[in-house]
């Protein structure tokens, strides 16, 4: 079943979190792995960090990946502070679920087609090195999380 936004293969769980490096050392224990690298959310003038509609130069986050499946990622986020999503979120609900992102080819469609189904689109910029987009659609509400769509330009 391809449902919204034809596809229901989730590839991304994400957490947000007040301290990045002692939860990554938490998951890197439970896991049985070595922790991953931390990295920041990338330049404004590769990202253009839009942020309800508007450009949001200053909101960036450090993030830490973990394979944690075939295709799977745990994501944690740690936001700088400054309004986004991610600090948003951490400001009223704490730590926790952010979201669940799934793989897309053509955005904008992806995006209208959740817009009809309910969901608001609230941040969306392009991956730190500039090899994809994302888009954070507000699904609180109705499927009490964020919905993320990632999509790679290397896959076209």
């Amino acid at each position: 079943m391809a449902g919204i936004i034809g596809t229901d293969v989730v590839t991304q769980v994400a957490l947000v979190v007040r301290d990045i490096g002692k939860t990554k050392e938490k998951f890197a224990e439970f896991l049985g792995q070595e922790p991953p690298a931390t990295v920041d959310g990338g330049k404004y003038e590769i990202t253009g960090t839009m942020v309800y509609g508007k450009p949001s130069p200053d909101a960036n986050c450090l993030l830490s990946f973990f394979n944690i499946g075939s295709g799977l990622q745990l994501e944690l986020i740690q936001p700088n502070g400054v309004k986004s999503c991610w600090q948003d979120f951490l400001d009223q609900h704490g730590e926790g679920l952010h979201h669940i992102a799934f793989g897309v080819k053509g955005m904008n469609d992806k995006i209208k087609a959740c817009e009809f189904f309910g969901l608001t689109c609230v941040q969306r910029g392009k991956y730190g090195n500039g090899s994809g987009e994302y888009a954070y659609l507000d699904g609180q509400k109705d499927l009490k999380c964020f919905i993320e769509l990632l999509e790679s330009y290397e896959d076209h």
